[in-house]
Formats: structure tokens, C-alpha cells, sequence
């Protein structure tokens, strides 16, 4: 209380409360990136723009102009293909995990036993892909493992999908379906493991909303499938947005266009180049996110 008596809240408007606190709530992070990121940003675009020369004197920074972009984009012969695989894998991905993560959700919040083991089960993917966990993914052992499951385990995935799709193209399904969904489940590995935190916002979204709105649909005598869509889908639709926003981002910061960038620029030496593409694909990122959120937030309903 006496902090907002301090900031004056009791002077301002409801509208005037949200703003201020909202600037407060991302206030560390714009100072965070004052201090430790808006140097190396700007530096990043000045190595892009230049050819860069170490030797025993230190490093030499000659201006080039739009050279290394021009060259990441004619002359290399990797960039442009893995930007386009990259940009594939993010528009098959980010749908199937935002829905796979809400589905799971809505099955978490019920109340079973062993439902706390199952939230962790779910969860455990996202700490085995942090920390030190992450490198031993680089161990004999598990590599030997994934060399099992992309060979006898590949077979089963390829089986499975081709009974899938001549199902769905015997009950008519249109072939483009056909084919997504079969990619899902050649990707089911990846989908699990890439949506330990979009399943949690959506759990925690799932449990603000009022149970009264479903004891009235009961009344109503709405069924379980009515009151999903009529409740819990255009209550957590913000979290749907932040979700999708969070997996574009994700998606894109590891994948091989990373390894890519990371190549070029500590491996070949070539910083210029290796800035020109990461700048190149931060733009691509950008444009993304803006017609994505752009498209969605046009469908997203907010509880006043």
C-alpha cells in the first residue's frame, strides 16, 4: 500500500494503473537491455557492414557496405537453404505444439490419481534439455540411443504414419491434411519435448478461470465438448497468443540455422558474414512474430 500511494495510484485512472504497472513489470528487462545488449546489437550490425581481420595487433575492422549480406544470400550455398528449412519447420511445429500443449492442459487439470507425477513427466523434457543435462546429449550412450530410434524406431514411425494416412484417405480427408498430419506423427519426439512450458502457462490459465462459468454450462446443460469451446478456449485464447509467440522463439533459436551462424562465425572466422546472416535472420524472425501475433491478436478475447 505504501508503495502505490508512493507511485500516486490513488490519483490515477484504472487504464493509468495497468500502464504503470505494466511499464514497472518490464522495466528490469528494458534496463537489462540498456545495459548488456544494446552494445553488442549495435556492434553486430557494424561487423555485418565490415570485413574483419585478426592478427598479432588486434583486430581490423574495414568497411565493406552491404557485401557479406549479398554474399549470404548469393554466393553461400547453405544459407538460403537452411533459412527456408528452418522457416518450414517452424509453420509445421508451432501449430502442433500450441494445440498438442492446450490438449494435454485441459487433460492435466482434471482431477486423477497420480496427477502431479504426470505433470512432472510432461515438464521433465524442458530441465533434461537445460544445464549440464543438455551435454550429454554428445555421449556415446545417448547417441547410441537416438542411433536405435532413427533406425528400428524410424521404421515403426514410417509404418505407423502410412496406416494413418490411408485411414484419413479412405474416410475422404483431403490429401494436404493427410500429409500434415502424418508429418505430426513423424514429429511426435520433437512435439512432446518442446512443450513442457507452453503445458504449464496453459495449466495455469486453465485454473483462474471461474469454476462457476462451468457449473452454469452444466445447468445449461451444456456437454464437456460446448463447454471447452465456449469457456476454456476463448479464456486461455491470451495464452494462446504468448504461447505461440514463445514457440516461434524457441524454435528459432535452436535449429541449424543457429549451428550455421555459430559455424561461420567461430569456426571460419568470418565474423562479418556470420553477423550478415544472424541479422538476416533476425529480420526474418521479426517479420514472423508481426504477421503472426498480428493475425492472431485479431482473434484473441479479452475478459474485462
Amino acid at each position: 500500500m505504501k508503495l502505490i500511494s508512493k507511485l500516486g495510484m490513488k490519483n490515477r485512472t484504472y487504464a493509468e494503473q495497468k500502464a504503470l504497472l505494466g511499464f514497472l513489470f518490464v522495466l528490469p528487462w528494458l534496463l537489462g537491455f540498456i545495459f548488456f545488449f544494446i552494445i553488442p546489437l549495435v556492434n553486430s550490425f557494424r561487423y555485418s557492414l565490415s570485413k574483419i581481420e585478426a592478427n598479432a595487433a588486434g583486430m581490423k575492422i574495414s568497411y565493406i557496405g552491404f557485401e557479406n549480406y549479398i554474399n549470404a544470400l548469393t554466393v553461400n550455398t547453405s544459407f538460403n537453404r537452411t533459412l527456408t528449412e528452418s522457416i518450414i519447420n517452424m509453420v509445421v511445429n508451432v501449430p502442433l505444439i500450441v494445440i498438442f500443449s492446450l490438449f494435454l492442459a485441459v487433460l492435466l487439470n482434471q482431477k486423477f490419481i497420480g496427477r502431479s507425477i504426470a505433470r512432472s513427466i510432461f515438464f521433465l523434457p524442458v530441465i533434461l534439455a537445460s544445464g549440464v543435462i543438455m551435454t550429454l546429449e554428445t555421449s556415446s550412450l545417448v547417441q547410441a540411443v537416438n542411433d536405435q530410434n532413427q533406425g528400428s524406431g524410424g521404421a515403426i514411425h514410417a509404418l505407423g504414419a502410412y496406416e494413418l494416412a490411408g485411414l484419413m484417405e479412405d474416410a475422404g480427408v483431403s490429401e494436404s491434411i493427410v500429409n500434415y498430419l502424418t508429418s505430426a506423427v513423424e514429429r511426435i519426439y520433437q512435439i512432446v519435448s518442446q512443450s513442457g512450458v507452453q503445458i504449464l502457462i496453459f495449466l495455469a490459465g486453465i485454473q483462474t478461470i471461474s469454476p462457476q462459468l462451468y457449473e452454469a454450462s452444466k445447468m445449461e446443460g451444456a456437454t464437456g465438448y460446448e463447454a471447452f469451446w465456449k469457456i476454456t478456449f476463448p479464456m486461455v485464447s491470451p495464452l494462446i497468443l504468448v504461447n505461440m509467440i514463445y514457440t516461434i522463439i524457441d524454435s528459432f533459436s535452436r535449429n541449424e540455422m543457429t549451428d550455421l551462424i555459430k559455424e561461420t562465425g567461430f569456426t571460419n572466422f568470418d565474423f562479418g558474414l556470420s553477423s550478415a546472416m544472424a541479422w538476416l535472420y533476425f529480420v526474418s524472425i521479426m517479420l514472423i512474430l508481426l504477421i503472426s501475433s498480428y493475425i492472431v491478436s485479431r482473434k484473441v478475447f479479452y475478459q474485462e
